[in-house]
């Protein structure tokens, strides 16, 4: 039940829950994610030919199944779903179920091969790939008041914050003190994964036999930012976060929080994309001259697997890979030590 105040006010949570996907909200309106800001999805189809390669590797690993199932989480439109089907060859893509996990209705022009769900399917056998769904999953905002103690921020539908005066939730405290502990300075803010933590419990809870990643802007309990990333984007642009319906609201991700098992790895997009085979050399300039056009084409994937290992920016992204029933080697293999997160 919604815990709203006569003024409008309510956690974070519960706000960015109706922003996003009430009935307006923002993943419901037509133009989808890729109309307010670029993933590494919408950067370069070689990201979407690593999760195709992932995703033979998993195929190896599961001993070439008679059905593969493929699961998009926070689809889209379906950008990566359909990508990645048509990166595969032929003796994988003939096992495939495609499957993209979105609330928004199908897209019309969408590959009929690709089943569209809002949840999904359980007993899975093969990968379930999540690309920056879960700092969209909504989470609850605490703040240190005057006295140093954590209260629960509230914010109406107009953006404006107040703190709760009443205490934290027995939970909400027990997270904060595994994963974000928060000194008593007054203004320090932190992002209550609880949420995020169980939703991605229950999504690596649908694969029977294969492989979990998690893919999203994240940061470890050591590294935690003192006031918090929630932040909104808007038509290509960072804004406020306002809790409208007009605008993405997101925050990083806790994601060594989230992980659920001891098998779980964590690495940079950067070490995961070189182990999958992307990598940013530039082409040798002798074949500038034996064949130009492919030293273009060549020097143009340079430039785009550059952008994707980017460090301070999508390179740093976080991927949580977590294996079920089936060995980690070879999955991800050649990642060095200080590419782990």
């Amino acid at each position: 039940m919604e815990n709203v105040r006569e003024d409008g006010a309510r956690g974070w949570r519960e706000a960015t829950e109706r922003a996003l996907y009430g009935p307006a909200g923002f993943y419901r309106g037509p133009e989808g994610p890729a109309g307010h800001f670029r993933t590494s999805v919408h950067a370069s189809p070689l990201f979407a030919g690593a999760v195709a390669e992932l995703l033979c590797r998993v195929d190896a690993a599961l001993g070439a199944p008679d059905r593969l199932t493929f699961v998009d989480m926070a689809a889209g439109r379906g950008e990566l779903v359909s990508r990645v089907l048509a990166a595969l060859p032929e003796h994988v893509h003939a096992r495939v179920h495609a499957c993209a996990v979105e609330i928004a209705d199908r897209p019309a022009d969408l590959d009929h091969r690709i089943e569209w769900r809002s949840e999904p399917p359980t007993g899975i056998t093969g990968l379930l790939f999540a690309n920056e769904w879960l700092d969209n999953v909504p989470a609850d905002v605490v703040e240190t008041d005057p006295d140093g103690t954590a209260r629960l921020v509230l914010v109406r539908q107009d953006g404006t914050e107040s703190l709760s005066p009443g205490p934290l939730g027995d939970a909400e405290r027990r997270w904060l003190d595994a994963w974000w502990p928060l000194a008593s300075e007054p203004g320090l803010r932190a992002e209550v994964g609880l949420d995020r933590d169980t939703a991605w419990a229950a999504a690596v809870g649908t694969v029977e036999r294969g492989l979990a990643v998690a893919v999203d802007y994240a940061h470890a309990r050591g590294a935690r930012p003192p006031f918090g990333t929630l932040t909104g984007f808007k038509e290509g642009r960072e804004v406020p976060p306002v809790p409208d319906g007009t605008r993405d609201i997101t925050a990083h991700v806790a994601l060594d929080a989230c992980a659920t098992g001891p098998g779980a790895r964590l690495l940079t997009q950067r070490a995961a994309l070189h182990a999958l085979g992307v990598g940013a050399g530039r082409p040798p300039l002798s074949l500038a001259s034996r064949d130009p056009a492919a030293y273009v084409r060549a020097l143009a994937r340079a430039g785009e697997a550059a952008e994707l290992t980017a460090r301070g920016g999508l390179g740093d992204f976080g991927w949580l890979v977590e294996p079920v029933g089936v060995a980690p080697d070879g999955l991800l293999v050649d990642v060095a030590d200080h590419e782990e997160q």
